[in-house]
């Protein structure tokens, strides 16, 4: 349980610091440039103290899995990015897959 614990810290850590590079612009601001290299380093340190207990393929699957939802919504509500049809399916596809992998999948059974 504690693993699971791990990659959800990782999960968000990663997402904080992928919003964060947009208003970095381009590393020029220091604040959010500070953001997007404290959240990676978060990110990998838990991602690697899942993987002490998680197989690797289910732990990085769920990882930029949830990672690429949480991106794309985040986009969406705070950056005004545009979600077509097509990116919705796609994210749903996603999102389905990790809870297909998890709820459904032996391989995440350890």
């Amino acid at each position: 349980m504690k693993a699971w614990i791990f990659l959800v810290i990782a999960i968000v850590a990663e997402v904080i610091a992928t919003s964060a590079l947009k208003s970095s612009a381009g590393f020029s601001r220091l604040w959010p440039s500070v953001t997007v290299v404290v959240g990676y380093s978060i990110a990998f340190w838990m991602l690697s103290l899942t993987l002490r207990t998680i197989p690797v393929g289910i732990a990085y699957a769920v990882w930029a899995g949830a990672g690429i939802v949480l991106v794309a919504l985040i986009g969406w509500f705070f950056f005004q990015q545009k979600l077509d049809t097509m990116g919705m399916l796609g994210i749903g596809l996603i999102l389905s897959g990790v809870l297909v992998l998890n709820l459904l999948s032996k391989s995440s059974v350890h």
